[in-house]
């Protein structure tokens, strides 16, 4: 059984259509990257995948459970409690520590659980940095924290948007193989990149181009 599906969606703004007529399936413990130009609808794929936003038509399952309609508050729960997000920005809250911020999200779905939280954080390597702000974490600490919030409450799937994009060489490897890790033990991956060789970390590259799918081709397994 799929853990996500995609039938027919499609993304209208104002008359320009940012996805058209999307068809996708990702398998429990499958490792997708979207991939495609600027402007090719990766992010508003991802936006619909992650809750965020909602198709202006089609249907969207996950866990075989449609969520394509509704409402705004049945989304943030379903994002919130299934769905963990990692994003090229960080969104870390700039007062709070690193283990605060991973905490934050604890707060949202549960009780936050300190040990739990510090375990996070010790599980990207980060048990360290705990007492530091975003402000005193270089890009790749960031980034680190921002994969620990995401994984806190053991979502179902995790989606990535641009994970390695704003990282150096060295920084980005970390990241990968925290992602090769996850991967590994289990966890259902989807991630939006630019980059071919982060691509290909993967198990499925898909193609996105003018919203619409274009190709989608087996890359490898990981063991």
């Amino acid at each position: 059984m799929a853990i996500l599906e995609l039938q027919s969606v499609s993304m209208d703004y104002g008359g320009v259509k940012a996805l058209s007529e999307v068809n996708l399936t990702v398998a429990p413990g499958e490792w997708l990257a979207i991939m495609g130009p600027s402007g090719s609808g990766k992010t508003t794929l991802m936006n619909i995948i992650g809750c965020l936003d909602q198709a202006t038509s089609g249907r969207v399952f996950l866990d075989a459970e449609e969520i394509s309609q509704l409402s705004r508050r049945q989304l943030t729960a379903i994002r919130r409690d299934r769905i963990g997000l990692i994003f090229q920005q960080f969104h870390l809250v700039s007062h709070l520590t690193a283990l605060e911020n991973v905490m934050l999200a604890q707060y949202y779905h549960s009780l936050p659980d300190q040990d739990e939280a510090m375990a996070a954080l010790e599980r990207v390597g980060l048990g360290g940095r705990y007492r530091h702000l975003p402000g005193q974490l270089s890009g790749g600490e960031q980034q680190r924290v921002c994969i620990a919030r995401a994984l806190i409450n053991c979502p179902d799937l995790i989606l990535a948007d641009e994970p390695t994009g704003n990282l150096d060489q060295a920084n980005e490897e970390i990241v990968l193989a925290i992602l090769r890790q996850l991967h590994q033990a289990g966890g259902t991956i989807v991630m939006v990149t630019h980059a071919l060789e982060v691509g290909q970390e993967a198990n499925r590259i898909i193609q996105l181009e003018h919203g619409r799918v274009t190709e989608g081709k087996r890359h490898r397994h990981h063991t």
